[in-house]
């Protein structure tokens, strides 16, 4: 594809604000992907120049995380070894299923979850007594997330979030930079794949990484000064939103097979 000034200026500045929106609450691919989509790439292309783009933003919100300390990789190698696991395995199934079922679901698991963060006690900043160990958290539910991200996608990282603080007790800004730190193991892993497939349009992925990588730091950055008074209105804001969109398309996309079951 051919990249003037204007589209370079277009993919910088929405990776920019992506990175921001994804760091702190998650959803970020709300606003990347119609983007990519619309400069002329293939659903399959946006896909995987998606998933380069917004690895680099993780990674730069996750180094930020690390170096504040909200983060101890040490005590996350089962995590993000069970998180890649999954990753890998939800990728290589979705190619066998059909992800409809999923679909019609998933809008009113994220209504349930923003209600919880709406209203929930234990969402807050401080920490509280966790229900299970780490090991079981990493086993049972980073595998489970993981597979959910290379299976299907939207609202991993609040699902990943919502476990963190219900089951682990973290403090909303824990749980956000532990969050950063699985997104990007499970990007990672359906990267690789969607390289082995020659479907990334590198440069254009590259450009809005650049963007990313800023907006990554910023988001971060907000995380660790503002806390839950701004995570917690965003992440309830955010999931809403995926919410509505996944509704959107699904009756879009009945209205299509609809019409054309007409001919």
């Amino acid at each position: 594809m051919e990249l003037d000034l204007t589209l370079i200026l277009l993919f910088i500045l929405t990776g920019l604000g992506a990175g921001i929106i994804d760091a702190i609450a998650g959803g970020g691919g709300m606003i990347t992907l119609p983007v990519l989509l619309a400069s002329g790439m293939s659903p399959v292309e946006a896909l995987a120049t998606n998933k380069l783009q917004g690895s680099f933003g993780t990674f730069a919100a996750s180094v930020y995380f690390i170096r504040k300390k909200l983060v101890d990789l040490t005590q996350m190698k089962l995590m993000i070894l069970c998180t890649f696991t999954g990753a890998v395995t939800g990728t290589l199934i979705v190619q066998q299923l059909d992800t409809s079922l999923l679909a019609s679901i998933m809008p009113l698991l994220l209504v349930g979850i923003a209600l919880y963060f709406m209203f929930s006690k234990r969402v807050g900043d401080l920490d509280r007594d966790r229900k299970i160990s780490h090991a079981l958290f990493a086993l049972l539910f980073s595998t489970a997330i993981g597979f959910y991200d290379g299976f299907f996608g939207p609202g991993t990282g609040t699902f990943f979030a919502l476990g963190f603080v219900s089951l682990l007790g973290f403090s909303m800004s824990r749980a956000t930079a532990h969050t950063k730190i699985l997104n990007f193991t499970s990007n990672l892993a359906s990267l690789i794949f969607f390289a082995l497939g020659g479907n990334i349009l590198w440069l254009a992925g590259f450009i809005m990484a650049a963007g990313q990588l800023i907006g990554g730091q910023i988001g971060a950055h907000l995380v660790v000064n503002q806390g839950a008074r701004l995570i917690r209105p965003l992440v309830v804001i955010i999931t809403l939103i995926m919410s509505a969109k996944l509704l959107s398309d699904q009756y879009q996309n009945d209205s299509l097979l609809s019409l054309l079951s007409v001919f």
